[in-house]
């Protein structure tokens, strides 16, 4: 996982001690500068004696408040947080924040404690495919959850249907040249003449790069530089593409 960015301590910071200011004979307040790294731990040792009855609760209360606002802030200011575990999914689910599955950016994603790169890499393929999920069970199948995984995300998915598909929040993924169906080449602005000659010259030797294909095509320049970023180059040869049902004997 990459680490915070630079500035989320000074913002850690600046909020910890707005609180502070706010209500400074807060134990809460103080308390939570005091996990934050803020305040040196009290060195005053609580008076020896019996709880008083029902006053168990009211003591853990400051804890739990604390370390959930110290996740709220996490949340809030560092987009590449993971949570670490149930307590952290508790304080989460506590605070409102919820994954909507079919709808879920990577980095939403990347905050389930326990998810694999590959497990990420299905979904969002998935998800760009127009793929949704209709409840956790499909997501278990999908990602071949344990019953324990399933059940530390539960409290944090939600499952939306949408008719629209999902938005791309970025870029589309480069598009190869060299593997592309002609379906697909068709949208990078080819005439019909010049998609035939693409896909001649490509199965005599794949392209290696722009200035290779521009040459073998006699592309337009312009046309080329439109490409940059959009379009890459694998490695081929493609094979050809045989109606279906047709068997090789």
């Amino acid at each position: 996982m990459s680490s915070p960015p630079a500035n989320f301590n000074t913002r850690l910071r600046q909020e910890c001690f707005s609180m502070a200011r706010r209500h400074w004979l807060d134990p809460l307040a103080r308390q939570l500068l005091v996990v934050s790294g803020q305040l040196p731990a009290s060195r005053a040792k609580p008076k020896a004696g019996p709880p008083a009855p029902g006053t168990r609760q009211a003591q853990d209360a400051p804890d739990t408040s604390v370390e959930r606002e110290l996740v709220a802030l996490k949340l809030r200011h560092n987009p590449d947080y993971q949570l670490t575990g149930s307590a952290d999914v508790e304080h989460a689910a506590a605070l409102g924040w919820r994954l909507d599955v079919n709808r879920a950016r990577e980095s939403d994603w990347r905050r389930l404690p326990g998810l694999t790169d590959p497990q990420l890499d299905l979904l969002l393929r998935l998800q760009a495919g127009g793929v949704q999920l209709s409840g956790p069970e499909d997501l278990q199948r999908l990602l071949n959850l344990s019953d324990a995984q399933l059940q530390l995300w539960s409290p944090l998915l939600a499952f939306r249907w949408y008719a629209e598909p999902m938005a791309s929040g970025g870029p589309l993924p480069p598009l190869d040249l060299n593997r592309a169906t002609a379906r697909q080449l068709e949208a990078l602005g080819l005439s019909a003449e010049r998609l035939q000659r693409l896909l001649r010259e490509r199965a005599r030797r794949p392209f290696q790069d722009l200035a290779d294909l521009q040459q073998r095509l006699q592309i337009p320049p312009a046309l080329v530089e439109a490409w940059i970023g959009k379009v890459c180059f694998g490695a081929g040869p493609v094979g050809p593409e045989l109606p279906p049902g047709t068997k090789r004997r």
